[in-house]
């Protein structure tokens, strides 16, 4: 299993950024995937979640109505679209399969700084 993210960046306040995370390795339609942010000295924050078939996503408060979860089957590709971000926003944003019950494999991460 192999989840390999890309698209971070520094970004300014109120600014737009699209991340991606290229799977291989299993097959993707299987699972639950996955956003999770980790910020400096602090825990990993769930972040959003789309469901195997991509027919539901959940999203937590904090970015809810700013960050869009999707999946591409064709490529096996995840994607989180943030629009409106926010200073606090700033983390390491790692794609995982799986789901609340379970995440068993994340990628290495892709750094986001929102920043003036």
């Amino acid at each position: 299993v192999q989840l390999v993210e890309s698209g971070g960046g520094l970004v300014q306040p109120g600014g737009s950024l699209r991340l991606s995370c290229a799977a291989s390795g299993f097959t993707f339609t299987d699972y639950d995937m996955t956003w999770v942010r980790q910020s400096p000295g602090k825990g990993p924050e769930w972040v959003s979640t789309i469901s195997n078939a991509g027919i539901s996503s959940w999203y937590a408060d904090s970015v809810k109505g700013r960050f869009t979860i999707s999946k591409d089957d064709a490529k096996n590709t995840l994607r989180l679209e943030m629009k409106s971000l926010k200073p606090e926003d700033t983390a390491l944003y790692y794609c995982v399969r799986g789901d609340y019950r379970l995440y068993d494999y994340w990628g290495q991460g892709t750094q986001i700084t929102v920043s003036s």
